[in-house]
């Protein structure tokens, strides 16, 4: 459950670029499935303060849909809700048989499908020419993004736009490399790896082993992402191209999950995990039990 104070990094973000004077102009890019949850809560906070939202999402999708706090605007997409669904079961199915968790088994193989399908939405999106225009004629102040599709960082870039990334987890080595932070491998344990922060000698071994394995599948891993990037921009680009751009990265991170870490000064940890808003508990009577 998100915490409390989550949407403030944001709602100051959106002050410092729009000026304190008048509200801004958020356009959202946001990722489906259990990332929309806490994101949704964020993007009603900011159109609580004043600002003015306007979301692109597919017309296909498994939790985004409309909302009379904000503009909707959609696109088709090259896929239908039975394809989404069967690609997801396959990759979950293929979580399950892997009894050790690795970079490799999440990002290839039967696995890859549906990454496929989550990585084909921007193309989609850029498909739709009077939405690119629409996009193109409003003056927008910044791009709030869950980077886990790439979109994101591809309509930043399109329109040069300054870019609020809003991330729990970030797959492979692109947001220390691309940020520059340092994560010496003695001392940080790589995604997957089970380590803690305190490595035996042969733990830190392993865990430069699965640092060099991310390097050799990582590439393949965004292979498609990388190819509608370029198609997009008209230039060839790279994984860090795209990770180095965000202004500020709002991560979704906590002391209970994760070990610290050094991060850059647009790195700010506000909490939470990618679930529903959490409910107070009803009331229940007590049963009390006579002689």
């Amino acid at each position: 459950m998100a915490p409390a104070h989550s949407p403030d990094p944001l709602a100051l973000c959106l002050l410092l670029a729009a000026g304190f004077a008048q509200a801004g102009r958020l356009l959202v890019v946001p990722m489906d499935g259990s990332h929309w949850f806490t994101m949704r809560s964020v993007v009603e906070k900011v159109v609580q303060r004043g600002h003015e939202v306007v979301v692109v999402m597919p017309e296909i999708s498994w939790q985004l849909g409309q909302s009379l706090n904000f503009t909707v605007k959609s696109y088709p997409t090259s896929f239908t809700l039975e394809d989404l669904d069967r690609e997801f079961k396959v990759f979950v199915d293929t979580q399950w048989k892997t009894p050790e968790q690795r970079m490799y088994s999440l990002t290839t193989g039967s696995s890859k499908g549906f990454f496929d399908i989550i990585f084909s939405h921007c193309r989609s999106l850029f498909n739709e020419k009077k939405l690119v225009e629409y996009l193109k004629k409003t003056s927008f102040d910044a791009v709030f993004m869950d980077p886990f599709d790439m979109c994101g960082f591809i309509v930043a870039k399109y329109f040069s736009l300054p870019s609020v990334a809003f991330a729990r987890v970030v797959l492979c080595h692109y947001l220390e490399e691309s940020s520059q932070s340092p994560a010496p491998l003695s001392y940080i344990p790589r995604l997957l790896s089970g380590f803690s922060d305190a490595m035996t000698f042969k733990e830190r071994v392993q865990n430069h082993i699965y640092y060099l394995e991310e390097h050799l599948v990582c590439s393949y891993f965004f292979e498609n992402a990388l190819e509608t990037a370029s198609e997009i921009l008209q230039a060839p680009v790279t994984t860090y191209d795209l990770f180095s751009q965000p202004s500020i990265w709002l991560l979704r991170m906590d002391f209970v999950l994760d070990y610290p870490k050094p991060v850059m000064p647009n790195m700010v940890f506000v909490g939470g995990i990618n679930c529903h808003q959490g409910k107070p508990l009803s009331k229940v009577r007590p049963i009390s039990f006579g002689a």
